[in-house]
C-alpha cells in the first residue's frame, strides 16, 4: 500500500511538470478527488460553489498545494460570474499559459504549477481591465489579523471604581484591576497598599478602537474621578491612589496632553501625571469586577461632566 501511495506521488508530480520532489509532494496526498481534479488535472468546479466567491475579508489567498501567495483581498472583486475574481496578482505568484482548447489563456500557481483557473482581458470589469477567474477549491485564505483591538492604562484611585464605570462604556471588551508603574516585579496587592512598590492602582482597557476612540475612553476617565486631587482619591489617601494615565506612544500622549489643556482653560487644576506605559500586573481575581460581583456602586467614584 505504502509502494502504491509513492508511485502515485510520482504520477501527480509529472502531471505538475515537476522534475524532482518537490515540498508539497506530501501535501498531494491529502487532496480530495475534486481537488485533484482541479488542481492536477486542470478541471474546473461548478459555478457558484466555492467557499470564497463572496468572501470580502481582508487576508491573503494562497495556493492550496504549495502555500504560495497569490492574491491579496484588495484586488478581489464581484464579477458574479460564479468564481473567485481578481483584477492583479503578488507580483511573480501567477505564471499564464496557452490553455490546450487554443482559445483561452491558463493561469498557474508559478511556485508549483497547480491549475488555478484562467484570466480574461478587455471585459472592462474594474480599471485594469483584467479577470484572474480563480476555482476557489485551488485556494486557502489567511484572514487578515484584527488590528483594532487595543489596551489602554489608567490609574484613578481605588481600581475598583476606575474599572465599574470604563467598563460600562460601548466599545470596551474587557476591564483588568491591577498595578502599574512600580519598580518591583508581580507585586502583590498588600504590598501595593503598604507602599513598598511604588505602583499605582491601574486598570488595563481592552477596547475595540472601531468602535470607541482612545479619546473617548480617556474623555470619560477625566470625568469618573477627580483629576485634581493630590493625595489620593475620595477617601482614599496614599501614592498608589494618585490619578495617572499611562501611555503607549505619542499619539496617545498628544490627546491626554490636549485633554489636560482643555480642563486647564475650563479653571481646572489638573495634577494626573502623564507616564510612558510600563509593566502591568493583573490583582488577583478577588479584586476584578468588585462591584458587579457585590451588586453596589463605587464609593469614592462619581461622574462629573467636565468637558461640556
Amino acid at each position: 500500500m505504502k509502494i502504491i501511495s509513492i508511485l502515485l506521488s510520482l504520477l501527480l508530480l509529472t502531471l505538475l511538470g515537476a522534475s524532482e520532489v518537490k515540498p508539497w509532494s506530501v501535501k498531494l496526498n491529502t487532496l480530495t478527488k475534486l481537488e485533484k481534479n482541479v488542481i492536477v488535472n486542470k478541471g474546473t468546479e461548478r459555478a457558484f460553489s466555492g467557499k470564497y466567491v463572496d468572501t470580502t475579508k481582508n487576508g491573503i489567498y494562497k495556493c492550496k498545494l504549495c502555500g504560495s501567495k497569490l492574491y491579496s483581498s484588495k484586488d478581489k472583486f464581484s464579477s458574479h460570474c460564479g468564481w473567485p475574481s481578481f483584477d492583479d496578482a503578488i507580483d511573480g505568484a501567477v505564471k499564464e499559459i496557452a490553455d490546450k482548447d487554443g482559445r483561452r489563456i491558463e493561469i498557474v500557481c508559478a511556485n508549483c504549477n497547480g491549475h488555478l483557473g484562467h484570466v480574461f482581458r478587455g471585459e472592462k470589469f474594474t480599471k485594469k481591465n483584467i479577470r484572474h477567474c480563480v476555482n476557489s477549491i485551488s485556494l486557502e485564505f489567511d484572514k487578515a489579523k484584527d488590528n483594532s483591538m487595543k489596551k489602554a492604562y489608567f490609574a484613578g484611585g481605588c481600581f475598583w471604581g476606575v474599572e465599574y464605570y470604563l467598563e460600562q462604556i460601548d466599545g470596551v471588551k474587557e476591564v483588568k484591576s491591577g498595578f502599574m508603574g512600580g519598580d518591583v516585579k508581580n507585586p502583590t496587592y498588600s504590598e501595593v497598599v503598604r507602599k513598598k512598590t511604588g505602583h499605582l492602582e491601574t486598570v488595563e482597557v481592552i477596547y475595540d478602537s472601531s468602535k470607541v476612540s482612545y479619546e473617548t475612553l480617556a474623555r470619560n476617565f477625566f470625568e469618573i474621578h477627580n483629576p485634581t486631587q493630590k493625595n489620593g482619591q475620595g477617601p482614599d489617601i496614599g501614592s498608589q491612589y494618585l490619578s495617572a494615565v499611562f501611555v503607549s506612544n505619542e499619539i496617545e500622549k498628544k490627546i491626554i496632553d490636549r485633554l489636560i489643556s482643555i480642563l486647564k482653560s475650563k479653571g481646572y487644576n489638573i495634577v494626573t501625571k502623564v507616564l510612558d506605559k510600563s509593566d502591568f500586573y493583573s490583582a488577583d481575581e478577588h479584586h476584578q469586577d468588585y462591584y458587579r460581583k457585590k451588586g453596589t456602586k463605587p464609593y469614592c467614584h462619581i461622574k462629573v461632566k467636565r468637558f461640556n
